[in-house]
């Protein structure tokens, strides 16, 4: 199939871009990466009045080192950040992480932010970015502000994002000192995930300290388990320990069913994965201690 017609435009700096944003307001589009924008276009299943391309706006492509933060700019490509030595050394959960992101190809294209702002449940980076509580920063007509994922993510391919508001930069915290792991499970490498998990920790002696589990593909957003994080708390990975996580996760998910997997399926997938990740997060903290 072929768009729906639209206008087009191709802003080279931000306040060329919100001064459009301003003035077609839902009736416009960001185009960023296009690789989910582009298809919903083609199935009209989206029928903006006018594409708004950022793709000029060179000045939202960066990776830089502040203040104990990595900070991503929106429109770096997702091969840049993979590949980047500071994402690498002081980012390892989101380097391992866009490594299930579709295929070499479509993350020479596709963004860090654009990803983030589409909010596609089955997503790797929205996970990503609440397991860090990384800060999605915001511009628009009343100036900047930083959002947490707590009041970014708001529901199925839902942001709290303004129609006049761009999302400018990522602000992830350093985590090279805890031991951090992404597992997920797909029909074929690539596709979307049938059920995700990002998992971080950190360790007091052998026991541990912190522990963040946030799931992908479960919800309508990333979904963390409280009850599954508090189990591990102040208490050594035995196999029991995993076991207990297992079983809470399995019992506190609540996903859809589609023509990809049940809801048994997916709970039961993530009950593993998230105990396999913790076990894995464990032995990378060790094995750097």
């Amino acid at each position: 199939m072929k768009p729906a017609p639209f206008k087009y435009a191709a802003p080279d700096s931000v306040p060329e871009t919100l001064t459009l944003l301003r003035a077609y307001g839902r009736d416009g589009k960001l185009l960023a990466g296009g690789q989910s924008l582009v298809p919903l276009l083609n199935m009209r299943l989206a029928r903006p009045s006018v594409i708004i391309d950022l793709n000029a706006v060179r000045e939202l492509s960066y990776i830089k080192e502040d203040n104990g933060e990595v900070v991503i700019g929106a429109m770096t490509r997702q091969r840049d950040a993979e590949l980047s030595p500071v994402v690498r050394r002081k980012l390892p959960l989101l380097a391992e992480a866009l490594g299930y992101v579709g295929h070499p190809q479509i993350r020479n294209r596709g963004t860090i932010g654009g990803s983030i702002a589409h909010a596609d449940p089955s997503a790797e980076l929205p996970a990503v970015v609440a397991a860090l509580g990384a800060r999605m920063v915001a511009r628009g007509p009343k100036g900047r502000r930083s959002l947490d994922p707590e009041e970014f993510f708001l529901a199925l391919l839902t942001t709290a994002l303004g129609p006049d508001e761009l999302l400018v930069e990522v602000r992830f915290p350093a985590h090279q000192k805890m031991g951090t792991a992404f597992l997920e499970v797909a029909r074929r490498h690539g596709d979307y995930a049938l059920a995700g998990v990002a998992a971080t920790l950190s360790l007091d002696g052998d026991a541990i300290h912190d522990c963040r589990l946030t799931f992908a593909g479960v919800g309508p957003g990333p979904v963390r388990i409280a009850e599954a994080e508090a189990a591990v708390i102040g208490k050594h990975l035995t196999p029991q320990t995993l076991d207990e996580v297992r079983k809470i996760v399995t019992d506190r998910l609540d996903p859809d069913s589609d023509v990809h997997a049940s809801v048994e399926y997916r709970k039961q997938v993530a009950g593993v994965l998230a105990a396999r990740a913790l076990r894995l997060a464990a032995h990378r903290l060790g094995g750097a201690r």
